[in-house]
């Protein structure tokens, strides 16, 4: 299914800024990230903000209300209940289904689980970012691997949904270190994943080592194919991935808030046409004849075109600069399903 299919549920955002975190991380400048003052929302903003988004919900027979941002269950237990509650009242009122939360793995244990038991928080997102001890040392994460296998073995037992967060562009991390963190996090089976390149933001510990060169943020070019690599492994385990790149916001187009890193708008749009451009260039390989080909028939259905074509056309240009001899027709075929291509020179 495709990552942006109707029937996933509407999530209502309420933002728990750079609360809950026992440190900070060396990549993290959480009020750049949320444009919020590190306060927790009351009720009345709770409220409204469940207000705006039900306005939107469409056809999408789910609500979520979803606390994100902070360390959800790293606050102190009266604050977590507090907000619990304001939820829960949303849900006795039938206006949202449940709730879910974003949190360190190192914050779940028999007793946070326990106490939030009571309460509808069906869902809990774990900031896994790395499965590399070394990586996540680096990075002053605070939490090792060991950590997340716990947390998913726990969360599994208490029967709650579990999504995993992990980063790419890391101090210290490799292609071939994402890879094995990919992998791992597949093999806990997560109801989903998020995928975020890391962004050097201002007055980070990573925008210090930035400034006196001893980190340098990946390119977005290198960044996407690494990224697109990372999706396939989900995708062959069956895991989706529901957001790749961070939330489109005027403040992280800030240049004076975002100093360096692989930073795109559109930056999923970007992963889904390098994998249709790699599995066009796939099948284009097993037709030799192609060099001395004149038209070639690229079927793709119509929901899928932008992605054949690529940010600004440049799928269709790669492909004109490979086979200069060739002249690439796009077919729209209704029948053929999303993301499928069917070639067929002539």
């Amino acid at each position: 299914m495709r990552p942006d299919a109707p029937t996933k549920p509407l999530v209502i955002p309420i933002f728990i800024p750079h609360r809950g975190c026992p440190h900070q991380c060396a990549f993290c400048n959480q009020s750049i990230i949320t444009n919020e003052q590190a306060k927790l929302p009351d009720r009345n903003r709770i409220r409204q903000e469940a207000d705006t988004y039900l306005r939107y919900r469409g056809k999408r027979n789910r609500v979520q209300l979803a606390f994100f941002g902070g360390t959800f269950l790293g606050l102190p237990p009266e604050e977590t209940r507090g907000l619990l509650r304001i939820a829960e009242e949303l849900v006795t009122e039938n206006k949202i289904d449940s709730i879910r939360c974003s949190t360190r793995p190192d914050t779940i244990t028999s007793e946070s689980l326990d106490m939030i038991a009571q309460f509808s928080l069906s869902t809990v997102e774990l900031g896994v970012q790395s499965m590399d001890n070394r990586v996540l040392s680096t990075a002053r994460r605070g939490h090792t691997a060991r950590d997340t296998e716990n947390a998913a073995r726990l969360l599994r037992n208490y029967g709650i949904e579990t999504g995993m967060q992990m980063m790419v562009g890391l101090p210290g991390d490799t292609d071939a270190t994402a890879m094995e963190t990919a992998r791992a996090i597949a093999a806990f089976k997560p109801a989903f994943v998020r995928i975020y390149p890391l962004m050097v933001l201002k007055h980070s510990l990573i925008h210090k080592w930035h400034a006196q060169g001893s980190y340098t943020p990946m390119t977005l070019d290198h960044c996407v194919d690494l990224v697109a690599a990372l999706y396939r492994i989900f995708e062959e385990n069956g895991i989706p991935v529901i957001r790749m790149g961070l939330q489109a916001s005027e403040i992280l187009q800030d240049e004076d808030a975002m100093v360096a890193g692989p930073w795109h708008p559109a930056f999923g749009h970007l992963v889904f046409s390098r994998l249709m451009l790699n599995k066009t260039l796939a099948q284009l390989s097993s037709f030799p004849e192609i060099r001395t080909s004149r038209t070639i028939a690229l079927g793709i259905n119509p929901a899928s075109e932008s992605r054949l074509r690529g940010d600004h056309n440049q799928n269709m240009k790669h492909l004109k600069a490979l086979y200069p001899l060739a002249d690439f027709n796009i077919v729209r075929d209704p029948s053929l399903a999303p993301d499928t291509i069917a070639i067929a020179p002539k």
